[in-house]
């Protein structure tokens, strides 16, 4: 064999190897690793990683790669999954994308930390238990400066992502810090003026939440706190009294109504200690701009709005009219992490 010959095979061989390498994957796909790239994370940094894990079968012809193609400065951080059935143009073209990996989680306006631990079971993100004991951890509470016991009416509703190396504690950060934005962007001003403290205008909020199955009924119901608030009368709101209990779904019975509780605003004076879900903009903005009425009661109609009252004798009359007997509640069978969530129901109306 000639000498040219011989040197032509030495000089073809990286290009066939190179070419070889982006046209095959490693494996068949069944080894799937999950890579975190950090901002500023090198080319030669992620594919010594891929190498590692098995998704690639060489490190430097893929850091070569991503130089020649220009991906190189294009890559973006974030927590990718790959397998080893993937072709290395594949995989910069995930990066380069942005396509990261996520498991999304969305807290529906109005749901109660209860509800939100049953949904993340569900989920299978965490147990009911876990996340709970979250909410009521002291530690955490003093480090996100929210006051009472609970992070109850901090979690803003919304869609999360949970990777899977994120604790119970970290998605609560999360959705408390998109909390504080939204609060700090659109509410704490107007709060301030009108000498309301953030605790008290949740509290509010998450009740009108509750209460409001039409949208455009929360500043009303808003205004009848108020106007009930100034005379002194109890507000008297459903979903106060089966909080820690189950699932406001609409009815309340005469054993609800006389549970003793420090949320239960049939039998306390002025608003609970704290919220008793985690409220929406819209109803943080009905508590900033109640509607302008001398409304003092309402009852629930039959297709979930309500009857708006300005006196006790025309309340009655709607009562007769539109309240249907309540079932009894069910009976107290369990005791998680300081709350009474003895038997929560999801197909409640929050």
């Amino acid at each position: 064999m000639s000498l040219l010959l011989v040197a032509g095979l030495l000089l073809l061989a990286p290009v066939l190897r190179f070419a070889f390498f982006l046209t095959t994957s490693a494996g068949d796909g069944r080894n799937v690793q999950m890579l975190d790239i950090g901002h500023g994370s090198s080319p030669g940094k992620m594919a010594a990683d891929l190498e590692t894990k098995k998704i690639i079968s060489s490190a430097r012809l893929f850091t070569l790669y991503t130089r020649f193609s220009g991906a190189d400065a294009r890559l973006k951080a974030g927590l990718y999954q790959f397998n080893d059935g993937m072709k290395p143009s594949e995989i910069v073209h995930k990066m380069v994308a942005g396509d990261v990996y996520l498991r999304l989680f969305a807290l529906p306006e109005g749901y109660s930390t209860y509800q939100a631990a049953e949904l993340l079971q569900s989920r299978r993100f965490f147990s009911k238990e876990s996340f709970l004991k979250q909410c009521v951890n002291r530690k955490l509470l003093a480090e996100l400066g929210i006051p009472g016991k609970s992070v109850e009416g901090y979690l803003y509703p919304g869609a999360y992502n949970i990777p899977p190396n994120m604790d119970e504690a970290e998605l609560i950060r999360q959705m408390v810090r998109k909390f504080n934005e939204v609060y700090a962007d659109k509410f704490d001003d107007r709060a301030k003026k009108l000498a309301m403290n953030r605790h008290k205008v949740l509290t509010l909020a998450s009740m009108i939440e509750k209460e409001a199955v039409d949208p455009s009924e929360r500043p009303i119901i808003s205004a009848v706190f108020y106007n009930r608030l100034k005379k002194g009368m109890r507000l008297q709101s459903d979903p106060t009294a089966v909080y820690g209990v189950r699932a406001f779904a609409g009815k309340v019975s005469k054993q609800d109504i006389m549970r003793h509780s420090d949320y239960n605003t049939y039998l306390i004076n002025g608003i609970p200690p704290g919220p008793i879900g985690n409220p929406s903009s819209a109803a943080i903005e009905a508590v900033l701009s109640p509607a302008q009425c001398d409304y003092l009661y309402f009852v629930a109609k039959k297709d979930g709005n309500h009857f708006f009252s300005k006196n006790l004798e025309e309340h009655n009359q709607a009562v007769n009219r539109y309240l249907k007997s309540s079932a009894a509640a069910p009976p107290a069978t369990q005791h998680i992490a300081g709350y009474t969530n003895d038997q929560p129901n999801l197909t409640g109306r929050r």
